[in-house]
C-alpha cells in the first residue's frame, strides 16, 4: 500500500523537466547505489546518514525522497525532512518502480567528474544563440538542477575548462559536442539516456534551428528567430540563458502536451473570420 505521503513515478514523471519540479533526493546506501549506478532525471545522491544535519537546508521546500523500494530509508530521509519544515514526499515504490514502468534513468558515468551529487560546472563560448541555451536548460531541468555555466571568449573554452575544473561544450573537438549531422543538445540527450518522447521532439526542433535545416520541424523557424531575438536583447549571456530557460520551459510543454491543440479565431471564440 502506497504511503499517505507518496507520489508515484508516473506523476513524478511529469513533474521532472518542469520548473516547478520538487527537489528529487535519491538517499539509497551505499551498496545500492554502487550495483545501481543510474539516477531518476533531475535527482542527485545525498546519504541518508547525514539528513539530521541537511534537511535544514529545504525548510519551506518541495522535495521527494528515493531509495531502493521506497522504504525505510526514503521513509526515514522524508520525516526528517518534514521535521525541518520542507514538505517531503517518498517515490513509491522507490527507484525500482520507476524503472518497472518504463522511465528513464540517468547513467551517474556520464555525469561529469561522475558526481552524483550535483553542482557540475561547465564552460563554452559568450554570446550563445540556439545549442549554448538549449544544454544548459536541459541539464539543469532534467541532469542536474545545480549546474554552473561559464560563459568564456571562444578560443579560451578549453584552457578555462582545464584551469577550473569546468566541463567544456559545444565547441569542436570535446566529448559534448556535434556529432555528423546532430547538435550537442542532441549529443545530451542520448549521452544522459534522457528518452522522454517530449524532449525528443524537442531535439528536433533544436537540431533545425541550430544546424540551418528547419525543414526538420516547422517550429524549428520560430525557435531560431526568438533565440537571435533573444541574443540581441540581452549584452550579459547569464541573463540570456535565464530568459531562455522560460523559452524552453514552454516548449518542452507543448511538445509534451499541447502539439494536437491548434488555435484559430473560430474555435477560440471569435463569431466568424477575421475583418
Amino acid at each position: 500500500m502506497a504511503s499517505f505521503n507518496s507520489i508515484s513515478s508516473e506523476k513524478l514523471a511529469r513533474l521532472v523537466g518542469t520548473p516547478k519540479a520538487p527537489v528529487v533526493i535519491d538517499v539509497r546506501d551505499d551498496d545500492d547505489f554502487a550495483a545501481d549506478h543510474h539516477l531518476v532525471p533531475g535527482s542527485f545522491h545525498r546519504g541518508h546518514v547525514h539528513v539530521p544535519q541537511w534537511a535544514e537546508e529545504y525548510r519551506g521546500g518541495w522535495v521527494v525522497v528515493l531509495c531502493k523500494h521506497g522504504g525505510k530509508l526514503s521513509e526515514g530521509a522524508a520525516a526528517w525532512l518534514r521535521h525541518a519544515g520542507a514538505a517531503a514526499e517518498i517515490l513509491d515504490g522507490g527507484i525500482e518502480a520507476w524503472r518497472a514502468a518504463g522511465l528513464p534513468l540517468v547513467p551517474v558515468a556520464s555525469l561529469p567528474n561522475s558526481d552524483p551529487a550535483g553542482g557540475s560546472v561547465w564552460v563554452t563560448r559568450s554570446r550563445p544563440k540556439i545549442d549554448r541555451i538549449a544544454c544548459p536548460w536541459l541539464i539543469r531541468r532534467f541532469v542536474d538542477p545545480r549546474a554552473r555555466f561559464l560563459y568564456v571568449t571562444p578560443a579560451e573554452v578549453e584552457a578555462v575548462g582545464e584551469r577550473f575544473g569546468a566541463t567544456p561544450f559545444d565547441i569542436e573537438g570535446v566529448f559534448w559536442s556535434h556529432r555528423g549531422e546532430e547538435c550537442t543538445f542532441d549529443t545530451m540527450v542520448k549521452e544522459f539516456g534522457l528518452s522522454f518522447p517530449a524532449l525528443e521532439h524537442v531535439a528536433r526542433i533544436v537540431r533545425g534551428a541550430d544546424t540551418d535545416r528547419r525543414e526538420l520541424e516547422p517550429e524549428a523557424a520560430g525557435l531560431l528567430a526568438v533565440s537571435l531575438g533573444l541574443s540581441r536583447m540581452y549584452a550579459d549571456d547569464l541573463e540570456q540563458l535565464e530568459a531562455g530557460m522560460t523559452i524552453y520551459d514552454a516548449l518542452y510543454r507543448w511538445a509534451r502536451d499541447a502539439t494536437q491543440e491548434k488555435h484559430d479565431w473560430v474555435s477560440h471564440g471569435g463569431k466568424g473570420k477575421r475583418p
